[in-house]
């Protein structure tokens, strides 16, 4: 069986996937729901991109099934942050999903990526101490300030990434301004890509926990890393 790691996006915890954990693990599959630096009631200020990053890398480490499958999911923001992750530990990585997410190339940042309309709103947050970026209101009562270092710094990737042999992009389709609609269009024409749609808003996980579920289910696991790509990287 394989070994799920779900990556929230901005402000959210693991608990954002707790009906997909639940599904997963009904389906006798392993499930670690991530609630990263800085979101779990420690401090945001001086958490940043790369510190992500590493949680994410401890947890694949911390899979005691090497031979198992291992899994990332990401959403939003999370993407991200399993770019990352996966370009540090490529081999023991078998797919990865960016969901309704940020595709990073190297160099990139939530903050390049994003549009005017989210940076407005990261300042908009950040403007009571500039150590965090308040949550919407209209968000879950759960969720955190986010760390503002986070958005802004630079990816650095070596590609090693791109090895994963499984990759796939889930957009939602049901809200309006939606960034992420022109990069899935864009990645129907990679054909090391898969890439699917949900007629929903943009928090998959809560909004569509079943349509999710099912797609981690049904990832083509045929393929896995390169065993020596951590070597080379």
């Amino acid at each position: 069986m394989a070994t799920y790691i779900l990556v929230p996006g901005g402000c959210h915890g693991g608990w954002a996937y707790d009906a997909v954990a639940r599904r997963l693990t009904a389906a006798g599959h392993g499930v670690d729901a991530l609630t990263l630096s800085g979101l779990d009631g420690g401090p945001a200020a001086g958490v940043n991109l790369e510190r992500h990053i590493a949680d994410v890398v401890a947890a694949i480490e911390a899979v005691d099934t090497p031979d198992a499958p291992v899994i990332l999911a990401g959403h939003s923001y999370g993407g991200m942050v399993i770019a990352g992750a996966a370009d540090r530990l490529s081999s023991r990585v078998a797919a990865l999903v960016f969901v309704d997410a940020f595709v990073p190339d190297d160099g990139d940042s939530v903050w390049s990526l994003t549009t005017q309309r989210y940076r407005d709103s990261f300042i908009a947050g950040a403007a009571a101490d500039g150590l965090a970026c308040a949550p919407s209101p209209h968000l879950d009562a759960r969720c955190r300030p986010h760390p503002p270092a986070t958005l802004v710094q630079a990816i650095r990737l070596t590609g090693a990434w791109q090895r994963v042999c499984t990759k796939n992009h889930v957009a939602a389709t049901g809200w309006e301004g939606n960034p992420f609609v022109e990069l899935n269009e864009r990645l129907r024409a990679d054909p090391t890509w898969r890439t699917h749609r949900i007629d929903c808003a943009h928090d998959i996980p809560r909004l569509s926990p079943a349509a999710l579920t099912d797609i981690l289910l049904e990832l083509e696991l045929t393929k896995h890393g390169d065993p020596d790509a951590d070597k080379r990287s």
